[in-house]
Parts: structure tokens; C-alpha cells; sequence
């Protein structure tokens, strides 16, 4: 799209946003999902229909970024002992899905003399890989990512982007075998550079990752830390694609290394926006390439070859799936959200036709019927419907015998006495703060606590508070605190929130919230020595029992008569002995 002035760029990415602010909301709303929304945005916008986006090489790699820090924030919220729980369905059923599938689309391409035997194995099994993209962004906006469905398709999608590496590999030597009829012979460096590259990234990761987060996270830069955060993304994609890897592969494990760190809620929270964005675009970028002229003269050949390619690989899936565990409905549901065809076959056929070992005809083809499978992934799932699916625990945190769930926001003094007695109630916490040197410090004495700011509604859902019985905000930053009980409450209803004020006067103000308890910092502790003092003057039992619940009552009806009429309502009250009092004063000595 020309425009005047030097102002291209902005002309189109003025478009990008338009089309994603109105595409969305509108599919979102006849229950659609994002991904439909995103995908017609890019046919109607792209070459084939109105023609305002061009399908530029430049955009597609800038959209790569999205699918690169999606990885990312997958690895997130994994840790390796939840991989290693997973290790029987990624290297079982991940393993004989691409096996069965790739083989079996290998050999239709070889029988039906489409292509000889190298390029119709590279075909297969670049068909036989799913879109990582898609299904994992349907299984989170629908909520099932953790779900025993949920966990069986992220094996598969695991140990296919694993299988990319010697795929995108054997594409020159097949070219090559192709040409002078001699068999695929096996690079052992380009194999040691990759193993080499993910031995290198795990023990820098684990050496350096934590410190360098901790030095960033001390200067109290927001900024800063969403700069590092994007900066290990970029560094860990560009290592391992040096070394002939997926740099989605590279961000994934980075993510995985940063899964137990005390940072992780914050770094998800700070990549969020920029991952929504590009990853937007990605998906506009696979609508652009839907070629509609070419489906439209080949349109029973796109047609058939999606229908099957869908069936197909459901079927497999679905066999699979029974044979690893999953009941009938949970077996669809993974062959269903893993049917498609994958972003890396683009890249295969595109490469495929560079090396000469695909036609322009059947490269474009191939990607049109991918295409079509993914824009039909969001309507069967939707057919096949949410089920009664139970989120699945495997490798998760879950204490023993915890009595509930519970997310303290900020643990100073009074978010550590808090998390303490909860603790001692086998209650589960999750604690939140953004001092690096006490989280540090908490760690030494035991206890988990995560770095990030606890007024930033985006960290504290990505930290699990949909998930949490209560949410305690126990911070000094009172400005900020109104504003995050506000979010909190519209995103989860069903919370209860409590509230730690700093004085009466802010008291005052969350009365506006839709609060469950509020406290005062110094009220507990203040009424606790006043009662004491009372004990050494001589008081009864009884008699200071009624005077504590006399005042407490007393001071909340001057807190409700000055929200209403201003701060000097009921003045004239704290003039008044207590009622208790004046009774005691009246009864007769002895009595």
C-alpha cells in the first residue's frame, strides 16, 4: 500500500491496529474467538480481496516475534519437573503421531507420483506438524491448556517443534539426493551444533538467568526489566536459530529455565502486550496468504485436500490418544485442536520451492489447504464443544493437605506475619513484592515469594489470581491499591479481597470497593495495647470484652457517618465514655 510523504509505514500499521480493534471485539462477541477475528482481518485486508496490506516478507518476520514470545510465555508456566512428567506423551505419543501421519501422507504423495520419494517424505511430514500457534492460543483462551486434553496436545506440539530441527535440515540434502540420485547422507556437525547450542543454553540459563533479573529488578526500572525481558527472548531465539534450530524452540526453553524463578510472574506480565500484538499479526499475516484465486480455480483440490488433511490427522490423534489414556471425549478433543496443518509447513514448501524440490503450483497449493484447516480449527472445536474437562495437575505446585488458596500482595512486615499464620493453617500461599533483597531473604528462611508489582491487574492474573480462594493486599503503595481492587474484582467476582489501609482516611476511600474485609495498619495493634494497658490498671475480663466490641462498633459507625457527611461526622462520640463503661460506673460496688 503506497502512501505519500514517508508515511508507509504508519498507513499500514494504522490498518493492522484498525483491523484487529474492530475484527476482534465482533467475532469475540458471536463467540468466534480471536483467532477467526484475526483471519478474516488478513483475507479481507490482504492481496486477494480489498488489497490495502501487501504480503510483505518484512511483515511475516516481524510477526515470527509473536509466535517466538508466545513459546516464551508457554516455557513460563512449566518447570521441568512437570516436563519430565510429560516425558512418556512427548516422546510416546508425539513420537507416533509424526511417524504415523508423516509416513502415511509420504507415501499417498509417492503412490499417486505427486512427487519422488525425498520431497514426498519432507511433504508428509511438514503436513504431519500442527500449528503451534493456533492450538495453543485456542487452548488458552478457552482455558483448557492444563487440562488432560490440554496436556496430551502440548506433548505433541513439544516434540514437533523438536522435529523441525532435522526436517528443516534434510530439505538441502534431499535437494541434493534429488539431483544426482545419491542417498540423504547425515551432517553430524550441523546435529553437534545443534545439541551444543541447547546444552549451552541450559547451563548459562540456569548459571545467569536469576542474577541477571535480580541486578535489573534492583534499580526499580520498569522499563529496564521489560527491556531484559525482550532482550533473553531475542538472545535465546537467536542462539539456537545460529545453530540451525526453531528460535520459538530457543524461547520456549529460556521460558522453561525461568519457570521457578521469582521474576517469572513479572516477565509475563511485561511481554503480555507486545506477545498479543504480534501474535495478532501472525495470524492476520496467515489470512493475508490465503490466496483466493488460486482456491477459487483449484477450489475442489483445496477443498478435498483440507477435508482429508483434517479427518486424517484427527483420526490418528484421536487413536493415539485412546491408546495413551484419554476417554473418547478428551481423544477427540485432541485430535479436533491438532487436525490443521502448522505455520512450518509455509516454510517447508517455501524453502522446498527455493531448493527445487517442489513446484510453485503444488508449494502454493499445499499452503492454501494448510490454511483452510487452520481457519476450520476454531469451528470444530467449537462443534466438539468444552466437555466436562478437568484441569490437570501433573507437575503442578499443590501442597499436601492444603486447606485452600490464598495470594498475599506484598510481604513486608504484615504480609509476612499474614503468610505465616496462614501457612501454619496449611493454607497455600502465593506472595508477591517487588524488593529483590527480601524475596531473597524470604527464600533463605523458606518461603516463595515472587517479584513483580502487585497493583498490575495483568501480573496478578498471569501470578493465578482467577485460580486463588482470596487475595490480601498487604502493601505500603496505597496510592495504586484502590485502582488494582477495582480490576481485581471485575476479573474475578468470586474472590474474596481484603484489604490492609493505611489510615483512616484511606479507609474512607475503599469504601467506594467492592471490598470483603479492610484493616487499618495500626488499628489491630492499637486497640491490642489499649486493652492490654486496661489488664494492668485492673480491669475485669468482662469488662474489657464489651469495651473492645463497644469502641470497634463506635469507630466503624463514624467511618460509614463521615464517607457519608465528611470527616468531622461524629466528632462529638469520642468525647463519650463507652456504654460498658457507664454501666460498670452505675452498678453497685460488689454486684
Amino acid at each position: 500500500m503506497a502512501a505519500s510523504g514517508g508515511t508507509e509505514f504508519l498507513v499500514d500499521a494504522a490498518v493492522y491496529l484498525g483491523a484487529t480493534a474492530v475484527a476482534v471485539p465482533i467475532f469475540k462477541r458471536l463467540k468466534l474467538g480471536t483467532i477467526l477475528g484475526f483471519l478474516a482481518a488478513g483475507v479481507l485486508l490482504g492481496p486477494s480481496v480489498f488489497g490495502l496490506l501487501a504480503a510483505e516478507e518484512g511483515v511475516f518476520q516481524i510477526a515470527e516475534l509473536g509466535v517466538v514470545l508466545f513459546l516464551f510465555v508457554i516455557g513460563l508456566e512449566l518447570s521441568m519437573p512437570r516436563l519430565w512428567s510429560l516425558r512418556k506423551t512427548i516422546f510416546g505419543l508425539g513420537l507416533l503421531q509424526m511417524l504415523i501421519t508423516g509416513s502415511l501422507f509420504a507415501v499417498v504423495f509417492w503412490q499417486f507420483d505427486l512427487l519422488s520419494t525425498g520431497p514426498a517424505a519432507i511433504a508428509g511430514f511438514a503436513l504431519a506438524c500442527s500449528s503451534t500457534a493456533f492450538a495453543l492460543s485456542l487452548l488458552e483462551e478457552r482455558g483448557e491448556l492444563n487440562t488432560p486434553y490440554g496436556t496430551k496436545a502440548f506433548s505433541v506440539l513439544l516434540f514437533q517443534d523438536i522435529a523441525v530441527i532435522p526436517l528443516l535440515a534434510a530439505i538441502p540434502f534431499v535437494a541434493a539426493s534429488s539431483s544426482s540420485g545419491e542417498g540423504l547422507p547425515i551432517d553430524i556437525m550441523a546435529i553437534g551444533r545443534a545439541a551444543g547450542a541447547i546444552v549451552l543454553l541450559i547451563v548459562v540459563g540456569r548459571l545467569l538467568l536469576n542474577r541477571f533479573f535480580k541486578l535489573v529488578a534492583v534499580s526499580g526500572s520498569r522499563e529496564a526489566f521489560t527491556a531484559a525481558a525482550l532482550f533473553v527472548v531475542a538472545a535465546t531465539a537467536i542462539l539456537l536459530a545460529e545453530a540451525g534450530l526453531s528460535m520459538a524452540l530457543g524461547a520456549f526453553i529460556a521460558g522453561v529455565l525461568l519457570a521457578e524463578s521469582s521474576f517469572r510472574h513479572q516477565i509475563e506480565s511485561d511481554i503480555e502486550p507486545f506477545r498479543e500484538l504480534l501474535l495478532g499479526l501472525f495470524f492476520i499475516g496467515v489470512g493475508m496468504q490465503l490466496d483466493v484465486a488460486v482456491m477459487l480455480a483449484n477450489w475442489w483440490i483445496v477443498l478435498v485436500g483440507a477435508g482429508l488433511l483434517i479427518l486424517v490427522k484427527g483420526a490418528i490423534l484421536f487413536g493415539l490418544a485412546r491408546a495413551f489414556g484419554a476417554d473418547q471425549p478428551n481423544g477427540l478433543k485432541v485430535g479436533g485442536v491438532l487436525s490443521q496443518g502448522g505455520e512450518f509447513g509455509f516454510v517447508v514448501f517455501s524453502l522446498g520451492v527455493g531448493e527445487g524440490i517442489f513446484s510453485g503450483e503444488f508449494a502454493t497449493l499445499s499452503s492454501a489447504i494448510i490454511t483452510l484447516s487452520m481457519v476450520a480449527t476454531p469451528v470444530i472445536m467449537m462443534l466438539l464443544g468444552r466437555g466436562s474437562a478437568s484441569v490437570s495437575s501433573d507437575g503442578m505446585e499443590s501442597p499436601d493437605g492444603a486447606e485452600g488458596q490464598v495470594m498475599v500482595v506484598g510481604y513486608g512486615r504484615m504480609g509476612q506475619i499474614i503468610s505465616a499464620v496462614l501457612r501454619g493453617s496449611n493454607v497455600s500461599v502465593v506472595a508477591i513484592d517487588n524488593d529483590p533483597l527480601r524475596i531473597e531473604t524470604a527464600r533463605e528462611f523458606g518461603a516463595r515469594v515472587f517479584y513483580g508489582d502487585g497493583t498490575d491487574l495483568h501480573l496478578l492474573l498471569a501470578a493465578g489470581a482467577t485460580s486463588v480462594d482470596a487475595v490480601i493486599f498487604a502493601l505500603d503503595d496505597y496510592s495504586r491499591v484502590k485502582a488494582a481492587v477495582a480490576g481485581l474484582r471485575e476479573q474475578c467476582p468470586k474472590v474474596r479481597i481484603l484489604v490492609r489501609a493505611q489510615d483512616r482516611i484511606h479507609e474512607i476511600d475503599l469504601l467506594d470497593e467492592d471490598i470483603d474485609f479492610i484493616v487499618r495498619e495500626t488499628f489491630e495493634s492499637s486497640v491490642d495495647m489499649a486493652t492490654q494497658t486496661l489488664r494492668f490498671l485492673g480491669m475485669n475480663e468482662g469488662m474489657i470484652g464489651e469495651v473492645e466490641n463497644e469502641f470497634r462498633d463506635r469507630d466503624r459507625r463514624r467511618l460509614l457517618a463521615q464517607k457519608a457527611e465528611g470527616i468531622y461526622a461524629g466528632r462529638e462520640e469520642l468525647l463519650e465514655p463507652l456504654p460498658a463503661v457507664e454501666r460498670g460506673a452505675k452498678e453497685p460496688a460488689g454486684t
